[in-house]
Parts: structure tokens; C-alpha cells; sequence
């Protein structure tokens, strides 16, 4: 089926799940998983051998931990560092140490990343794309990333939600960051401990993502089919919803994973079969291309019967309303009493006439 066939049968809004590989494919200064660890160790001791130690030491099952090889190499970071205050990582220590005197706790490693993924400068030869991403933003609901950067958040100017924050969350015009942000070190997700951490306390946001995932279309941008991330979503999923369910039905028709093949121009989507250990086979759409900006219009040109951009203006007024403070709600039927200034919610079958500043929520 045809990108655009697909997506046009969309019938609420969609959700995008961001993972690093769209960071690399749009930012001058992106790392994957084992290149930050990798470019970290390097800048820490001058060669790579150290980390081929590192890596050497801690494969299981024929796969790099990634969590332990953070986890000895922050322990490595944070003894050099202290030990060579004014030194290369001054810069580092010196946040270290104002958080502490804040009672901020938080690694000299994670402070670090902060400042090496702080840099969002986009490459040229992708403005265009980016301007065609930009615009999808209108049909968007919300997005999850496990990113660290705040690339997303930043283009979209969507509100970015992290730990505890996305249980108290609006589910439009918010980017849940599950790993973590540059904006918040200490809730960076890197470690073993800090992986063991967020999965003790995963149960809530688990739920909180799941409804999303059972009421909106996800597309999966920046992963590869194998993604352990991919995975564990798959299998959160299907936990928690019987397999031959109708809700399983929904949620798989809604999946669509957009993996990046070099040079492709592909807008063709087909079937694939994920194994998923100790699971059943789960079944899911692909594309495969290097055309994201196909993929892009497609989403842009998706006609709902409200925005979301509208839902979140409704959400706003909402919001205001609730708060309190200064707000004041009437009702009337002389829509010709209005101001231009009001903000109006109107509730009904259908909208006879255009309102001064309507934002309409019809049912």
C-alpha cells in the first residue's frame, strides 16, 4: 500500500516515536548509544582502547550492555574528574559542584552529555526535510522519544515531559522524554542502576503510554526493525492486550516503523513479522526508504474533523478555566455580543456560523 493510502485512513491523531536515528540523520552533533560512550571515553583518555575494554567486558548473550558499560565507565569519569579539579573537565565540575551546593543530585557523567547534546545545529543538505517535518506538526498528538536532546521539542515547540512530569501530562502538544533530558541531567537514563530504576517505577508511565498506543496511530521514526526499544514497547503492549483481541487488531493496523535504507525512495508499505521472546510473532507495517519527506507530506496532508492544533487550544482554555484566577465563563446564544479578544468553546451537532475566535468541539 501507498504511503499516502495508509496514512489517510488515520482516523484520530497520530503519535510519533522518535528514537536516535532521526538526531543523526538532522543534527551536526548526534551520537548513537555506543558512539556517545565511545566519544566520552575518548575525550577521557585520549585513545580508544579503553573503551574496547569496557566493551570487551560486558557483552551477555552475544549483545554489547550498553547500561554496564556506562556504569563502569561514569564510575572511571567521576574518580579522574575528581581528582583534576581546574583540569580539561573543569567546566564539568564546576556544574557538578553548583548543583550539589542546590542539593541537586546528579553525575559529573550525566552533566557531561548535557553539554555534548546541548549543540542543535541542523545540516544543511536537510533544511528542506526539516521544513516538511515542521509542518506535521499541525496533525500531531503528542510525541515519545528516548532521545536526550531537545531537538524535537525545540521544532515542534511542544512541551517536554519528563519522569513523574508525564503522569500529571496533557497527552496533545507534549513530548514525553521516557530516557530522560539534557534539560534535567539527573533524570538522564544511562546506567544499570538507572535502567533498574525507571523499570521499578515504569508501571504508571507504562499505562499512561499504553492508553496512547491503543487510541492513536504510532509511527516509529529513527529506529531500526531490531530495536531492543521496539521490542520492549511490543511486548508492554501485548502484556497487557490479548493478542487476538480486536484492540490488538487496532493497535497493529495503527503501528507503522519507517526504517532507513540508504538511497531509497521507496513509499511502499508491507508486512512485517517481528519474533518477540517468549511472545508470539507480531505482525506490524514497514517502510523501508531514505524519502522521509514522502512520509512527512503524507502525515501533514491527513484531514481529521478537528486539529490537533485546535485540540490544543481547547485544551489551553481549558486549562485556564480550571486554574481559576481572573477567568470568567458564561453562556450565551448572542454569538453577535462577542469580542474578537473571547475565547469561545462551542458545543453542539454541527457550528452554523463562523464564531470570532471559535474553537469548536463538536460530537
Amino acid at each position: 500500500m501507498h504511503i499516502n493510502d495508509f496514512i489517510s485512513q488515520y482516523k484520530n491523531h497520530p503519535i510519533l516515536f522518535v528514537g536516535t536515528g532521526i538526531s543523526l540523520r538532522y543534527l551536526k552533533d548526534s551520537y548513537t548509544w555506543d558512539g556517545l560512550l565511545k566519544k566520552i571515553t575518548y575525550e577521557l583518555k585520549g585513545n580508544a582502547e579503553y573503551y574496547l575494554d569496557l566493551k570487551s567486558s560486558c557483552v551477555e548473550n552475544g549483545k554489547y550492555r550498553y547500561d554496564k558499560i556506562a556504569t563502569l565507565l561514569e564510575d572511571e569519569f567521576t574518580n579522574l574528574l575528581a581528582k583534576d579539579r581546574l583540569g580539561k573537565f573543569q567546566s564539568v565540575n564546576d556544574a557538578f559542584y553548583k548543583n550539589m551546593s542546590e542539593d541537586i543530585v546528579v553525575t559529573r557523567l550525566k552533566v557531561y552529555i548535557s553539554m555534548l547534546l546541548s549543540a542543535t545545529e541542523i545540516k544543511e543538505e536537510k533544511l528542506e526535510e526539516i521544513t516538511k517535518l515542521k509542518k506535521v506538526c499541525k496533525n500531531i498528538g503528542s510525541v515519545i522519544t528516548t532521545n536526550y536532546d531537545n531537538f524535537i521539542e525545540t521544532l515542534f515547540e511542544f512541551d517536554p515531559l519528563i519522569g513523574n512530569g508525564i503522569l500529571l501530562s496533557n497527552p496533545y502538544g507534549s513530548v514525553y522524554k521516557i530516557h530522560g533530558c539534557i534539560s534535567q541531567p539527573s533524570k538522564i537514563i544511562i546506567s544499570e542502576d538507572d535502567y533498574n530504576c525507571f523499570n521499578n517505577k515504569f508501571e504508571l508511565i507504562r499505562a499512561q503510554l499504553l492508553s496512547l498506543f491503543i487510541h492513536n496511530p504510532i509511527v516509529f521514526l529513527g529506529y531500526s526493525i531490531g530495536d531492543e526499544n521496539i521490542k520492549s514497547i511490543l511486548k508492554t503492549i501485548f502484556t497487557y492486550v490479548e493478542p487476538n483481541s480486536e484492540d490488538a487488531k487496532r493497535i497493529r493496523d495503527n503501528f507503522l516503523l519507517v526504517e532507513y535504507e540508504e538511497d531509497s525512495t521507496s513509499q511502499e508499505i508491507c508486512e512485517h513479522d517481528i519474533d518477540l521472546e517468549g511472545f508470539s510473532t507480531i505482525r506490524i507495517n514497514k517502510i523501508k526508504t531514505d524519502d522521509f519527506g514522502a512520509i512527512y507530506e503524507a502525515l501533514a496532508r491527513l484531514e481529521l474533523p478537528v486539529s490537533a492544533m485546535d485540540v490544543r487550544k481547547v485544551q489551553s482554555i481549558v486549562k485556564e478555566i480550571y486554574a481559576g484566577g481572573e477567568i470568567k465563563v458564561s453562556i450565551t446564544e448572542d454569538l453577535d455580543s462577542l469580542k474578537n479578544s473571547d475565547k469561545v468553546i462551542a458545543i453542539g451537532s454541527h457550528v452554523r456560523r463562523q464564531l470570532p475566535c471559535p474553537v469548536a468541539l463538536p460530537h
